[in-house]
């Protein structure tokens, strides 16, 4: 796959859950947690340092600012 988009798979697939985890903050009232654990994270913690590492917010704070 990195050789066809120049992205590992493990980079699309975090992509991927940040675009789904952003349309579900800002659409649903799910919690942190169970987005996480929707999207396939087992600990919360690591969906929620990744969320901030791509796109610079908390999910709360995210969350927040679409709101």
């Amino acid at each position: 796959m990195e050789k066809e988009t120049g992205s590992t798979a493990l980079h699309f697939i975090h992509d991927k859950s940040i675009e789904i985890a952003k349309t579900e903050l800002a659409s649903t009232d799910d919690t942190v947690n169970e987005i996480a654990y929707n999207l396939g994270f087992q600990y919360p913690q690591h969906f929620t340092r990744l969320f901030k590492k791509e796109v610079g917010y908390t999910p709360n704070e995210y969350r927040a600012q679409v709101s």
